[in-house]
């Protein structure tokens, strides 16, 4: 390296002399590179600067993980049958070579006719052959976790697999078998099928801080190995998937690089790629990851059991706002509201109730519905919990004993068909900003209807329309609008400034805080 510090001797040099040392320093200097120090830094060598370590270069990172990364390709039995549609039908003139799956209706030529060769060979009409199914294909990502072969990637890349392979990137190619799936948190379990010792990489413990670099490696758009580097963006990202946060990266990740790893520095799988937000399908530096926590703890009990068991408290829940918590009289918007009691689940003659405000799971302090389903999920199935309520202005302690999640998902909330309202005498309440009338008789629906929602009101905003009714105002179950205002009454007189009313739409509950009008 070319040190420019004057010379320590004390002879002076001739004016040739320093002429030709300027002349040699200036050539030198000239021909060396833009960077002399990070050019003499190894390949995948990290800097340490005052704000931590920065790579020079990924090269050794890579080097050492992406033998243990795989593609994965799976072939499923939900294929199309290529010509069916028409089955069933009955011929005739009218639908003769018309439907789809049908040939066209070949003329009848004389033998001397010049097109006669050339239609004798061809179907004379009517329903083709019914084809075989052709089997689906789908292409992800992996990652070797063990030197015997179980393979790490996403759910929704294994499910319905009826053959799978693995392939690495020196070409290597080996059969692999489904040992379990987790749909809630979109992992799976493979394990390759061979006695070879394989590379493998491991998670780590943390998943470091917002700012981290990264490496994304997998397979994207069936290219086979591909790394990409960004940071971490953002941790507990709620991606409308469950209870389970996820981690935000930047690094380029798109289709195919599902199941993927997410490396540190350190070479240690902080995450599994598992999702992108993207308007156009491609990479817009938005992708999302599982944590390596949660993988872990999920990935364990699928080598285990080939399924994740979890606990389940069998209620419907909706997030405390500061609304709710004004109608309850809570102090603060924290807390996870029951809306109704799952039938025949653990919180059925547990003492729970709907409205009930669980505040606190055993030790543990429940900030929102999430967070609830989230912690219990953590428990064993069977185990006895203290759940801490908030119940008629004071703290509740109800021992619970948890079931086994049964898995799968609520139908989605069904819109409520338009309803002819019955004309009896409706009763207009200012304070909710609703106009009300009695529910149908013959038992037919509980309750209070609402016949008006005024527009601009708290109830309009809340969502509230014509045909919900309501069942119950602060707990209180209601079966005329005299008696939602007589309730509504009693919380004015509370000096409460909202009302919680429990709202039935279809066949769903749910509970709706309104602001009272002053």
């Amino acid at each position: 390296m070319i040190s420019l510090q004057p010379s320590t001797s004390s002879k002076k040099a001739s004016p040739i002399k320093r002429s030709l040392l300027v002349a040699a320093l200036m050539a030198t200097a000239l021909a060396a590179p833009a960077f002399p120090t990070l050019a003499q830094k190894a390949p995948g060598a990290t800097i340490d600067t005052p704000m931590g370590r920065a790579p020079a270069s990924f090269a050794d990172i890579v080097e050492r993980v992406k033998p243990s990364v795989v593609s994965i390709s799976v072939t499923t039995g939900d294929g199309m049958k290529l010509a069916d549609a028409s089955k069933g039908k009955k011929g005739g003139k009218a639908d003769r070579g018309q439907g789809r799956g049908e040939t066209p209706q070949i003329p009848e030529l004389p033998d001397d006719h010049p097109l006669h060769d050339f239609f004798k060979n061809f179907p004379r009409g009517g329903a083709a052959p019914e084809q075989p199914e052709r089997p689906g294909m789908a292409q992800g990502s992996g990652f070797v976790i063990s030197a015997d072969g179980y393979v790490v990637t996403n759910n929704h890349v294994a499910e319905n697999a009826s053959k799978i392979s693995v392939s690495f990137d020196e070409h290597e190619k080996y059969d692999a078998e489904l040992i379990g799936t987790d749909p809630r948190t979109d992992l799976a379990l493979l394990k390759i099928k061979s006695d070879k010792k394989f590379p493998f990489v491991k998670f780590s413990g943390s998943s470091g801080r917002v700012g981290d670099w990264v490496l994304a490696v997998g397979n994207p758009f069936g290219l086979g190995g591909t790394v990409t580097a960004g940071i971490i963006s953002a941790f507990g990202r709620d991606i409308g998937s469950g209870p389970y946060d996820f981690l935000q990266i930047d690094a380029a990740v798109n289709k195919g690089n599902s199941g993927g790893p997410t490396f540190n520095l350190d070479g240690d799988v902080i995450g599994v790629n598992t999702a992108i937000f993207s308007p156009s399908g491609g990479n817009v530096g938005i992708a999302f990851a599982i944590p390596a926590k949660t993988a872990t703890e999920v990935i364990e009990q699928l080598k285990k059991s080939g399924s994740v068991s979890r606990g389940w408290l069998g209620v419907k829940i909706q997030n405390v706002d500061e609304d709710t918590a004004a109608s309850l009289g809570l102090a603060e918007a924290r807390g996870a509201l029951i809306t109704e009691l799952t039938p025949g689940g653990p919180a059925v003659g547990s003492g729970l109730k709907p409205q009930d405000a669980i505040l606190q799971i055993n030790a543990d302090k429940i900030n929102d519905s999430r967070d609830l389903a989230r912690r219990i999920a953590e428990i064993a199935p069977n185990s006895q919990i203290d759940v801490k309520v908030w119940r008629n202005n004071a703290e509740q302690l109800v021992k619970v004993k948890l079931g086994t999640f049964p898995g799968g998902k609520d139908d989605p909330l069904k819109a409520q068909p338009d309803t002819k309202m019955p004309s009896d005498t409706q009763i207009e309440l200012s304070q909710l900003g609703v106009t009300l009338m009695p529910a149908k008789s013959g038992g037919e629906t509980e309750g209070v209807v609402i016949a008006e929602v005024a527009p601009n009101s708290d109830a309009a905003l809340k969502g509230l329309k014509p045909g919900d009714v309501i069942t119950s105002v602060n707990g209180e179950a209601v079966t005329s609008p005299q008696d939602v205002s007589a309730a509504i009454e009693k919380v004015i007189a509370q000096k409460r400034k909202a009302v919680l009313l429990q709202i039935k739409t279809a066949d769903q509950k749910r509970m709706v805080p309104v602001q009272l009008k002053g």
